[in-house]
């Protein structure tokens, strides 16, 4: 299968953003309408078939992780059935990574240092499972909650920022299950 990828980073037009959301809906990947038409506005880079139909998309989004404390573009890659197993995983990632590269790069202020990549595929979880992988110039850093593998792969000459505050409420939330405020929470909610 041919298969010509598109960069469309920030020129996302409401036709285009019409047609992923139909693609999402017919690949049963995102049928909530409101979901689809806010992710449509995150593509990066889109691949077309012989037919000029859309086969594939990836999605950006910018995300501080607590643990990072810095912006990173949180990244998702989608592709239909027809385009799955032919080796345009990383072609295509590649591709993408190199439009938010450049996107970033023409920036008076980087909005991000790279990309963070969160493995949601079993099987892709189990191919790519070396603390640092090549093919995608990425790192391993732990966990998701929902348990899956994160990566970050930073951009070229990429410097720290300031470290982004923490969200309120997760450090109170995390301040209160520190060792020794424990008990104190167990007495002020009834239990023993």
């Amino acid at each position: 299968m041919k298969v010509e990828v598109i960069p469309v980073w920030k020129k996302v037009t409401p036709v285009l953003g019409e047609e992923l959301m139909a693609f999402w809906r017919s690949n049963k990947a995102i049928v909530d309408d409101a979901a689809a038409a806010m992710r449509a506005t995150q593509a990066v880079c889109i691949a077309r078939d012989e037919s000029g139909a859309i086969c594939g998309v990836g999605t950006a989004v910018i995300k501080v992780l607590p643990r990072l404390r810095q912006p990173m573009y949180y990244y998702r890659q989608f592709f239909a059935k027809s385009m799955r197993g032919r080796s345009q995983l990383i072609p295509f990632y590649q591709q993408a990574r190199q439009a938010l590269q450049e996107y970033n790069a023409s920036l008076d202020k980087p909005e991000s240092l790279g990309v963070l990549i969160e493995t949601e595929n079993a099987k892709l979880s189990s191919a790519y499972n070396h603390a640092y992988e090549p093919a995608f110039a990425a790192t391993f850093i732990g966990y998701s909650p929902r348990g899956t593998h994160l990566y970050v792969s930073y951009f070229d000459g990429a410097a720290l920022q300031p470290p982004k505050p923490l969200n309120a409420p997760v450090s109170a939330a995390r301040a209160a299950n520190a060792p020794g405020n424990q008990a104190t929470l167990r007495r002020t909610s009834g239990r023993s």
